[in-house]
């Protein structure tokens, strides 16, 4: 598949029907425009059962500081925090772009979320079951074959290996069985190693997810619901066009940055080719990291939103900026 229209497959760039699909809003632009509506509470409910394997029944999606609507905040993906009727918060995000500390992001993400919903003084038994669910479009970054990773706190005894149960009134306060349960779970959705054959209802989730299409024979729970509410053809005139729009936005600063990073990276090389190969791809970064700083900047992006949209440090973002005001 062509690197364009792989992208276009993972943002929902409208394409037309085929026979047997449906063609479907992505589903990042669902979670941001249309997922938070009560109405529409049973398409995220139904994804969230298949993947749990349990039911999933929404309460609210909840304002968090994590998902609020701002057009220049966390261009890189979309949170949704879903409170259970039970209490129990999952957190969705989705993420287009690779950062080496992606992992540590997620879990920041989970611990902000719970101290956040934690008032102080509280006791510790308030605290709570969070799980994290993170849909990636990482193309050939993790094993080839494998495209849904599942990760939870397990507490085994050293001397025996048996999992640490919780005594009955533990069991009884927070309705669990082990120690483990208590703790956050992660699940992380690689969807682009997935080879577009739906072998079970999670499947029929991910293919949609991975093409924004959705086969007329899928019955996963949610699915019906989906069709109804995030058929493409369904929308009126002017939300056609929005959609159109913010697609067409985010494939332009999908763009901008992979255009800023291999100018960058190319210029440096060729900067520092006679003083050596290894001080040349030094070189290479430093402009590569130069030129997306500067560029974002351009676009109106301010030093602390930069930061958290490349990682760098605010010390080198300041620099490269402070490089820009003396230049001119």
């Amino acid at each position: 598949m062509a690197k364009k229209e792989s992208v276009e497959k993972a943002t929902g760039k409208v394409r037309k029907r085929k026979n047997g699909k449906r063609t479907m809003l992505s589903f990042d632009y669902a979670m941001k425009k249309l997922l938070r509506r009560k109405g529409n509470f049973a398409i995220l409910e139904g994804f969230l059962s298949e993947l749990l394997e349990r039911d999933v029944r929404v309460k609210s999606i909840l304002e968090s500081e994590s998902n609020r609507d701002d057009r220049n905040d966390k261009q890189t993906r979309v949170d949704v925090v879903a409170e259970e009727a039970d209490g129990n918060l999952i957190l969705v995000e989705v993420q287009y772009h690779f950062q080496i500390d992606y992992l540590l992001r997620i879990l920041y993400g989970v611990s902000r979320t719970l101290v956040e919903y934690v008032r102080r003084g509280e006791p510790y038994g308030n605290i709570r079951k969070i799980y994290s669910v993170s849909i990636l479009y990482f193309p050939e970054y993790h094993d080839e074959d494998e495209y849904v990773y599942h990760g939870k706190t397990i507490f085994s005894g050293k001397i025996w290996g048996k999992i640490m149960r919780l005594n009955e009134q533990e069991k009884k306060r927070f309705k669990v069985e082990t120690a483990g349960d208590l703790y956050p779970e992660f699940y992380l959705l690689d969807v682009t190693n997935f080879d577009d054959e739906a072998r079970s209802k999670l499947d029929e989730w991910v293919y949609y997810f991975k093409n924004s299409e959705i086969m007329d024979d899928f019955s996963a729970k949610g699915m019906k619901e989906a069709r109804k509410h995030l058929d493409f053809e369904k929308l009126s005139p002017e939300e056609k066009r929005q959609y159109e729009k913010t697609i067409d936005e985010k494939l332009g600063w999908d763009s901008s940055i992979n255009t800023a990073k291999e100018d960058g990276f190319e210029k440096g090389k060729e900067e520092g080719i006679e003083i050596g190969k290894e001080e040349g791809i030094e070189i290479g970064r430093h402009k590569e990291r130069e030129t997306l700083v500067l560029n974002l900047s351009g676009k109106g992006f301010s030093a602390e939103q930069i930061v958290e949209l490349t990682n760098l440090s605010m010390e080198t973002v300041a620099d490269i900026l402070q490089l820009e005001l003396v230049s001119q």
